[in-house]
């Protein structure tokens, strides 16, 4: 898609935009999630004093789906000519599991990825845990920004550069036609925003400054990767999502008609409907 933003890189006032390379990070409980932004306007200048390291991260980054046996870049992610901090890019989104993240920080140090980016902005409570480590052995400046107040800002960035990504249902009951529709979150406040993490988050948003966390509950994705692990031997999400891909949950769903011998009329259900997974 072809889209344009006016947001800035850092997300701070009067801040100077940093030099290339562009990162950030959301380090999880389970996944660390990293966004590079792959520049398209260099400059000939820009380009004969980038140097080799700096040619040869960019080249490493785009050309490759995966890393190693855990890292992965999702090509369906990917954003691509926008405009960031008045340059023109492509957003390009990694993961891998959150064990790996010492190996990453070695990786940094043997690509000298530290000798170019001096800062590097990082969400999550992986930003607190990691950040004397990444700090001692890659000598960079290491910006912790708040997990909720960034969740918000970047759903409100992503709605803005694709007025089609978020969504509802108008009658979600009829499934073979049902009503699609942006959501305005200009228009549609206050909203709840849930967070399906390692844990979950359930938030009260009336503005992008003002919210609150209502509720939440530790029954989430990390849930979902121990349980797959117990009871599949899979040890990653990704083979994890692998195997639920390749599964058919008809085969151990009990559904309204398992119970009832049809639909429950009184109350609408279709004999279809799950009852219980």
């Amino acid at each position: 898609m072809s889209i344009t933003s006016t947001s800035s890189m850092s997300g701070r006032e009067n801040k100077v935009v940093p030099v290339f390379p562009w990162f950030g990070m959301d380090i999880g409980g389970t996944l660390v999630k990293l966004v590079y932004f792959e520049p398209l306007d260099l400059t000939a200048d820009e380009i004969r004093t980038e140097g080799e390291i700096l040619m040869n991260i960019r080249h490493y980054l785009t050309s490759n789906r995966a890393y190693g046996q855990d890292g992965v870049r999702d090509h369906t992610l990917e954003l691509n000519n926008i405009q960031l901090g008045g340059r023109r890019g492509n957003l390009h989104f990694i993961r891998f599991p959150t064990s790996k993240m010492p190996n990453f920080i070695e990786l940094c140090a043997m690509r000298h990825l530290h000798t170019l980016t001096f800062e590097i902005f990082a969400t999550g409570g992986g930003a607190y845990k990691f950040e004397k480590e990444i700090v001692e052995k890659l000598k960079i400046s290491w910006y912790k920004c708040d997990e909720l107040d960034t969740l918000i800002k970047g759903l409100s960035y992503l709605s803005k550069l694709n007025p089609q990504e978020c969504f509802y249902y108008e009658e979600p009951q009829n499934e073979s036609n049902p009503n699609k529709h942006p959501f305005t979150f200009d228009i549609k406040r206050p909203f709840l925003l849930v967070n399906i993490g390692s844990g979950v988050s359930i938030l009260h948003v009336d503005s992008e400054r003002n919210y609150r966390r209502i509720t939440g509950t530790s029954i989430g994705g990390g849930t979902f990767l121990g349980l797959c692990c117990l009871l599949t031997g899979c040890s990653s999400y990704d083979e994890a999502i692998k195997l639920a891909s390749e599964g058919d949950s008809t085969k151990v769903d009990k559904l309204v008609k398992d119970i009832y011998g049809g639909d429950y009329e009184r109350f609408g259900l279709p004999g279809h409907i799950v009852a219980s997974r």
